[in-house]
């Protein structure tokens, strides 16, 4: 699985940067973490939007589509996510195809303070139901006290709070595997669908009889669930 991890931060030394960081080094068997760059993102403005989208957008763009899964490091500024990471949903939220639409996502968060960003969290999954994602619910990953947690190479020093991260790694990828037999067995029901609508003229036409008209609607079927899976 190939996830691509968002960093609400753009502080040098940002705390919920490190924790992505550390994601990386502690990710199980299967699991690579790519950090994107949101830092050259301009402010959302649809003017802009209407001359051709920035270029900083659209490689953003292109990493959700390619990623199996999203991994988001928020702080919390006001109670709520930082205006750099809601601008950046905002621009990869627009058509056509946002990239989040059904892509499996995690969150975490890391503050100085005891709460780890919690409130900014739950907004940020307010936001993210609009986006239409398929939302990791546990392991919840709060990093309170983030300060006494990373040393001054950046490093993550604490245990417990390696093993949420792998453990949150390991949940979004059996959530992947999951949404990634969905879409199968969503395949497989338009494959049925379409070999329906394209069999049945043949029936009513009485030119075939129904046992090969059955077996042309089986081929049919397995066709178009073969060409579908192969684009999944």
């Amino acid at each position: 699985m190939n996830v691509l991890g968002l960093s609400g931060s753009l502080r040098q030394g940002s705390y919920n940067t490190l924790a992505l960081r550390a994601a990386q080094k502690v990710a199980p068997e299967g699991v690579t973490l790519q950090i994107a760059e949101l830092g050259d993102i301009p402010m959302y403005n649809d003017d802009l939007a209407k001359l051709g989208l920035p270029a900083a957008v659209a490689r953003l763009k292109d990493q959700i589509a390619a990623a199996d899964a999203v991994l988001i490091a928020t702080p919390e500024y006001n109670y709520s996510v930082p205006g750099m990471l809601k601008n950046a949903i905002d621009w990869i939220s627009r058509p056509p195809e946002p990239p989040l639409n059904g892509k499996p996502v995690a969150i975490l968060g890391a503050s100085p303070g005891m709460l780890g960003t919690v409130r900014a969290q739950y907004h940020l999954r307010q936001i993210l139901v609009f986006l239409n994602t398929f939302t990791l619910n546990k392991p919840e990953v709060f990093i309170g006290a983030a300060h006494t947690k990373f040393n001054s190479e950046g490093e993550l020093t604490d245990e417990m709070t390696k093993k949420m991260l792998h453990d949150q790694l390991v949940a979004l990828q059996a959530l992947w595997k999951k949404v990634d037999r969905l879409g199968l067995f969503g395949a497989f029901l338009a494959a049925l669908r379409v070999a329906k609508a394209k069999t049945a003229g043949r029936l009513r036409s009485r030119r075939v009889s129904r046992p090969i008209h059955r077996a042309g609607a089986l081929a049919e079927v397995w066709s178009v669930w073969a060409k579908a899976r192969a684009s999944a």
